[in-house]
Formats: C-alpha cells, structure tokens, sequence
C-alpha cells in the first residue's frame, strides 16, 4: 500500500512540527512554503547586510522541543546550541525604578524585596507557587492535548479535583488577580505584561495567564545563530525525516472532491494531489477565503473585535548609552491602563508605549564594541488591513518610544539606514487575513480558550497548526499545535484503514 500523501502549507514551527511527526510515521510529506526560507513569524531580516532576528524573541519550555527531536530518533543537542539567561529579564520605570527577574527564584525573591519590600517578596512567593499550581493543572489536561469544551476539561482535571479546576481563576481578569497579590503598581504591571504574550490585555484576559510567569521560571534560553535557527533546525529534522521541502511555492487553493480535501494548485498553476492537509496559517487567512472557495467554512472566521495585539517594530544596529541591557528588557508607561485603551478602543499606537527590546548580542560571555542588533517592539493596533501609517506616524511614534527609553535611562543613536521599521499593515502583508495581528484570536475572557480553533476542521482531510490554533501563541505552543494535528491525522487515518479493512461488499460490516 503507498504511503497516505500529506501536505502541510506553511514552514512555520507549527507546520514544521507536524511535517516531522508524520514523516517519522511513514507518511509521503510535502511542505509547501510560499517564503524563501522557513519559519513563518520566526523570521530574520538585514540591516546594513546584518542579519537579525524580527519574529519571536524567547525560548521557554525546551523539554516540548527536546521531545520532538527525541521522538524522530535524534537529539536537539545535535542540531542547536542552548544557552540558559541567569537574568530572564530586565524592567524598567520612568520614575527609576529597576528590576531584574532571575532564573534563580531566592535571586528573584530577594531582588523584589530591595525593590518593593519585604512583604511584596513574601507575596511574590505565594504568586508563585498559584502559577506554578495553574500550570500544572493545566499542561496534560489542555496544553498538550486536543482542545476541550469546559465539561471535557473538567472530566480530565477529575471531578474530585475541581478546586484546582477552580484555582486556575478563569473568570477572574489577570489585572484583577494581580491586585489581590501585589500592593505594588509596579509590580502588577510587570506580571500583567504577560497577557501581551499571546497579544492580550490584562484587563480583559482570564488570571489563567498566570501560568506564564512558572513558564519563565523553568528557564530561558538564547539560540547560538540566533532564534531564526530553530526553524532552520526544524526543518532540517523533517528533510531527515524524509519530508519534501519547498520554498517559493505559495498554495493558491486547497481543492476538494467528493466533500473533503483533495490537494492544492500553486500559484504557478501546478496541482499537488493529498489525502490529508494540514495548514500552518492564520485561522482568519483561512475563514477569509484566502486559500479558496472550497474551504472558507472549515471554520468559523474571527471577528475583527476579537483580534489580538499587533505591533510596531524596528530592527536597529544602533549604540547605546546610559542603561546596563539585559537580552530581554522591558520599559513600562506610567499608564498601563491608557495605553491599552488607546490601542483597543481607540485603534491608535499608544502615545506613551511599553517598550520591549531584544538586544540580540547581549548573551552570557558576549563583548559589546560598536553598534549592536537591536529588536525594539511596542504594541499596536490589528487595523492593518484598513489603515497604512505615514512615514511622518511613523517618525512621531518612533520619537514617543525613545522618549519612555530616554526617561528610563537608555539613550540610542540611530541612523536612519541602520533601521527597518515593521508596522501593522507590513505584519498584514506578511500573514494575509490577520490585519497584523500577531497571535490569532485575543484571549479576552473565559471561553476565549475554547472558541480558538482545534486541530481538526469542519472539512475531512483538512487540518490546522500554528499560534492560532490550540493551545495558543509562542514557539512552544505552536509547535505542539503542530504536534496535535499530526496526532489528529494519525488518529483519523487509522480508524480510515480500519473501516476499509472490515467493510464488505453490500455495505455489511464484520463487526
């Protein structure tokens, strides 16, 4: 019998990850990535003919990746170099304010109690020990398996354990929760910031979020080569494999026959027959038409209300002065609540931003002599589909940003041409459907968590990977999405063989 023919639309983690898993398992993979290079959102760009990282930032949660290699016969090890961060990041206040987050939580607990207080440490503490507690109500029981509806949930949590169910504080805002833990402002602002990890705001998102801050205590890592070589990495373990990768092969349509899918015409006008598809996209790319007719009620599209986040970005090489920088830094407005009113409400860039900066050579052991590769990112409207900024938007919203790192201590020398600015309407083009939004559907809200799309669509033979699908955003997410949906094929491939093998002539069945 010939291998079932799989092909998987997009070289993201996500795709990439599932591409893996099914070549491990014999199918005949191809993925098609309409990109020079594979990656997706995990993309590098050049300044002045220096290449740097543009996409995702930080690596957390390595066992996920560790698994996936391990699983096809080889070690992470052999493919990339690791490094942990002593420092997980560095934040800042306008008012002068510094802290430091550790590997090491007594480091940690110690920082935050020169910084706040004795009793800020004590409820540090306690903070931690409830997103540790969330996580792991949560990692077998949602993270790493196929999405549930909230009573599915609830009968793997179990019945005698709906206090931990409970514990994990869904109808409880992130801001909220924060404030019955921390006295501090500051302190709530920094923990709150981790809603804008799947492009969220901590006034609208579940206190489920906390789980994010354990995330960051099991460790963070720098990639040698920068994060761009995971995809590279990823993708060499699928050729291994023995999937076919091809770059510059953008899918003009998903095709089906008889009610379900049938394989892809390029862009080149070249047709690819396939048993099973799965698409590493945006969900809303999807909804919106974008790979066909045939396929749009696959799922249901994402309102524009319930985007998430985009951002503004600019890839630097530029000198800095004044403030000690850390690989992950964070530079927090005085308004955490106008800034998100601005973005969400008013579809505006902030006029005092939190600013976020990947200074991509400050790594354990580096040497800092001239310029060095800056990413610095604020967040932003998803309105990229329906508004372009001006070169004069963006020089005033360029000069709003230096001014919050200007009053935390941090100086930068810019060049023009040692510049490359990313807006919402660039992020549009790049992820069509999404109108730059970054992490698919927000995460406002309790059932936020179950309307986001699962690994299998409405259409047989069609299914989806990446940030916008369960579990949600982040190389670690992504990647098990991809990860879910391979299992998902697995699954439905081999009950498939199993109803030919015991059907009978008549329609009659053995069993």
């Amino acid at each position: 019998m010939e291998a079932e023919r799989a092909i998987v639309i997009g070289a993201g983690v996500g795709g990439l990850a599932a591409a893996i898993d099914l070549a491990s398992r014999g199918l005949d993979v191809t993925v098609l990535e309409r990109a020079t290079a594979p990656g997706g959102k995990l993309r590098q760009v050049s300044v002045c003919d220096t290449r740097m990282d543009a996409g995702p930032t930080v690596f957390t949660l390595r066992p996920v990746f560790e698994e996936l290699f391990a699983d096809a016969g080889f070690a992470l090890g052999d493919f990339l170099s690791l490094a942990p961060l002593e420092t997980l990041a560095r934040h800042a206040w306008m008012d002068g304010g510094r802290l430091d987050l550790m590997a090491d939580p007594v480091a940690t607990e110690a920082a935050i109690g020169a910084f706040a207080g004795a009793a800020e440490a004590r409820r540090f503490r306690a903070f931690s020990l409830r997103a540790g507690s969330i996580y792991q109500t949560l990692e077998r029981t949602f993270i790493r398996n196929a999405r549930p509806n909230p009573f599915e949930l609830t009968r793997r949590v179990g019945w005698h354990r709906i206090n931990a169910l409970w514990g994990i504080s869904p109808f409880f805002t992130l801001w909220g929760a924060l404030g019955r833990h921390f006295q501090d402002p500051r302190l709530r602002q920094l923990f709150g910031r981790y809603a804008t990890y799947c492009g969220s705001s901590p006034f609208q998102a579940p206190a489920t979020l906390m789980l994010v801050a354990h995330v960051e205590r099991e460790g963070v890592w720098t990639v040698e080569g920068g994060m761009h070589r995971l995809a590279g990495a990823m993708a060499d373990l699928a050729a291994r494999c023995g999937a076919r990768l091809r770059y510059d092969a953008e899918v003009e349509r998903v095709t089906t026959a008889a009610g379900r899918v049938s394989g892809v015409r390029l862009a080149s006008g070249e047709r690819l027959e396939a048993d099973v598809i799965i698409v590493n996209a945006d969900a809303a790319a999807l909804a919106a038409g974008m790979l066909g007719d045939d396929v749009t009620g696959g799922l249901r599209p994402t309102p524009r209300r319930q985007r998430s986040l985009s951002a503004i970005t600019w890839n630097l090489l530029a000198n800095c002065e004044g403030f000690p920088l850390s690989h992950h830094n964070v530079f927090f407005s005085r308004d955490y609540a106008a800034e998100f009113r601005e973005i969400l409400q008013l579809g505006r860039p902030p006029t005092e931003p939190t600013v976020y900066i990947c200074a991509q050579d400050r790594h354990p052991g580096a040497e800092i002599t001239g310029p060095e590769r800056l990413l610095c990112l604020i967040n932003a409207p998803p309105n990229g589909d329906a508004v372009t900024m001006s070169d004069s938007e963006i020089e005033q919203c360029q000069e709003r940003t230096l001014a919050v790192l200007r009053a935390c201590g941090l100086k930068l020398e810019l060049q023009p041409e040692r510049r490359l600015v990313t807006t919402p309407a660039h992020f549009h083009g790049l992820f069509p459907g999404t109108g730059g939004a970054l992490y698919g559907a927000a995460s406002h809200g309790w059932t936020a968590s179950f309307r986001r799309p699962g690994a299998r669509s409405r259409i047989p033979g069609l299914y989806l990977a990446g940030g916008s699908t369960h579990p949600g955003p982040g190389l670690p997410m992504a990647t098990l999405s991809g990860r879910l949906a391979a299992q998902q094929v697995v699954a439905d491939l081999t009950s498939a063989r199993r109803s030919r093998t015991v059907a009978m002539p008549g329609g009659t069945s053995t069993r």
